[in-house]
């Protein structure tokens, strides 16, 4: 049975899509370092909770085959913010998001820069209480 759950696996993987824009982040390619990772063994692998195991493929295999967007379709094909599925791709491929982190770097920097310099050595600043003494 070990067998027929790993080549089950190797079927999912192969008809899983791999989004090459999203290098380091694709769902695709962490899958199949997990199949791997999980059958070491290949065919011979041992499954600890085969019971699990089933279950973890019968979800994977239902968001491979769009179960739920056809049990639930949408009225428009954009987002709540109206950005559609191609922007949204756009937007989220890893240059981009490079970009997005050096930006967010670069205002970080700024903020920290701008709220924990420290005070010019000077005299220290006259109060209310020590003009009184």
């Amino acid at each position: 049975m070990a067998a027929t759950r790993y080549r089950r696996f190797l079927k999912l993987c192969e008809e899983w899509p791999r989004d090459e824009t999203k290098k380091g982040r694709d769902l695709g390619t962490f899958l199949r370092q997990r199949v791997a990772s999980a059958f070491r063994e290949g065919e011979n692998t041992q499954i600890s909770d085969p019971e699990k195991c089933d279950q973890m493929y019968e979800s994977l295999a239902r968001i491979n085959s769009n179960v739920y967007k056809e049990k639930f379709p949408r009225a428009k094909d954009t987002s709540f913010t109206g950005v559609t599925v191609e922007e949204c791709r756009m937007l989220l491929a890893t240059g981009n998001m490079q970009q997005t982190d050096d930006e967010k770097k670069g205002l970080w920097k700024t903020l920290m820069e701008r709220f924990s310099s420290k005070p010019e050595d000077g005299p220290p600043e006259k109060t209310e209480k020590s003009e009184k003494q």
